[in-house]
């Protein structure tokens, strides 16, 4: 594939955010459509697709693939704006509230949260800033500190609560890793202050912030469309960071290494199928990323000797739901890696 018609199949990372808008503004089934879209159709996708495993790139002209990025900006808003009329104008009523809910914290999970990731690995601070807003958009308060000062330190280590150890289910490690990181950027952020003199218990600290400001928004929330509204959002930022989590989960699951080991390109799962690797901009090569955490999403390869996933990261969500199905799958690989 030539790096051009590469670069512009990223644009399929904005259908889900387009699907999200059609069923909040049309309620009614509409609003499972990304739900369904997303998880069903590009799940069992993922199952028939070959991988696509071309490495070839452009580093010249980055101006289409950053352009896409900041799609996902205006996108976000408006998926969360069209939510929030829908309930206004009785689009959205009922058990359609919840529905258009979950579909969203799909697409904020597997969209808004994925380019935030790209977006917070950038050292400027005004890109690094729309990653944070991202992030705020989904909840999430944690993920900014301990992606960047632990994860892609201690990776696969008993030191990264993101890294998830062979046997352990999907819901374990959703808390067990939502605690962890919520405690270590706690902690990474009680440090940083006091090592500048400063009392942490002010809005100069990420974690306190994001709360503050969280609760604020979610005040208004309340105030203008009402507490069902309120907990129809959060428990779209539920659904997201779970979203978040899974993505963790199947990343590094059951693989390890000394604290004194180097990173490499076997400590990570990777995916080529297609859908994964579009959808979410290149997010499943992830053994690249963790091997030059700051290279841009359209420049990642492929790795030969990297441990393969036997899908996508979509074709994958209902088997890790199912632990015993999940273990039979991946458990076997994890063994034969070690030989």
């Amino acid at each position: 594939m030539k790096p051009f018609n590469r670069n512009i199949t990223y644009l399929l990372s904005i259908t889900p955010a387009l699907a999200v808008i059609y069923g909040n503004l049309t309620g009614g089934w509409w609003s499972l459509l990304n739900f369904a879209y997303s998880l069903v159709f590009l799940g069992a996708a993922e199952w028939l697709l070959k991988p696509a495993k071309d490495n070839a790139h452009s580093d010249k002209d980055a101006s289409l693939p950053e352009l896409i990025l900041y799609l996902h900006l205006p996108m976000q808003a408006l998926c969360i704006i069209s939510y929030f009329y829908g309930i206004y104008a009785d689009i959205l009523q009922g058990i359609w509230l919840w529905c258009a809910a979950i579909s969203m914290g799909v697409n904020t999970g597997s969209a808004a949260i994925v380019v935030a990731h790209e977006f917070i690995h950038r050292k400027e601070k005004m890109i690094q800033f729309f990653g944070r807003w991202l992030l705020f958009t989904a909840g999430n308060f944690y993920f900014f500190v301990e992606h960047l000062r632990v994860h892609h330190k201690w990776v696969g280590t008993t030191r990264d609560a993101a890294t998830a150890k062979k046997g352990q289910s999907l819901y374990a490690f959703f808390l067990s890793s939502g605690l962890g990181q919520i405690k270590g950027a706690w902690q990474l952020e009680n440090e940083r202050l006091t090592k500048a003199g400063k009392s942490i218990w002010t809005l100069n600290h990420y974690v306190i912030r994001q709360v503050v400001l969280h609760l604020m928004f979610d005040m208004f929330i309340w105030y203008w469309l009402g507490p069902v509204a309120l907990l129809g959002f959060v428990l779209h930022c539920l659904v997201a960071n779970f979203l978040l989590e899974y993505v963790n989960y199947i990343e590094h699951y059951g693989l390890s290494r000394d604290e004194k080991e180097r990173v490499t390109e076997i400590h990570s799962w990777q995916s080529d199928i297609p859908v994964s690797r579009f959808l979410l901009v290149d997010l499943s090569r992830h053994a690249d990323h963790h091997s030059y955490a700051s290279k841009p999403y359209h420049t990642l390869r492929s790795y030969e000797n990297s441990p393969e996933l036997p899908s996508g990261y979509a074709g994958l969500f209902f088997v890790a739901a199912i632990p015993p199905l999940w273990f039979s799958l991946m458990d076997r690989r994890i063994e034969r890696l070690k030989n």
